[in-house]
């Protein structure tokens, strides 16, 4: 994928190890509607056709997977 732009590897390993974890996610990212903020359970981080993406199950279950190189903002969401 010619225009993939590579993450920090500080935000990758953090993504990594909340998956090892469990430990769910505010992650606010670009799509084709606009900016979305979600809340979820990082499930995945893999790499495919030139591209990193994360997979992670929302609130209402299901599955979302977004290339890495959409994200804007991640943290750990406030109780």
């Amino acid at each position: 994928m010619a225009d993939y732009r590579p993450i920090s590897c500080a935000l990758h390993e953090r993504l990594e190890f909340s998956v090892l974890r469990g430990i769910f996610l505010q992650i606010e990212y670009v799509a084709p509607g606009g900016r979305v903020t979600e809340r979820g359970l990082p499930l995945d981080v893999a790499t495919r056709h030139g591209a990193e993406w994360l997979k992670f199950r929302k609130d209402d279950g299901r599955i979302e997977e977004i290339r890495l190189d959409r994200l804007i903002a991640v943290s750990e969401p406030q109780p």
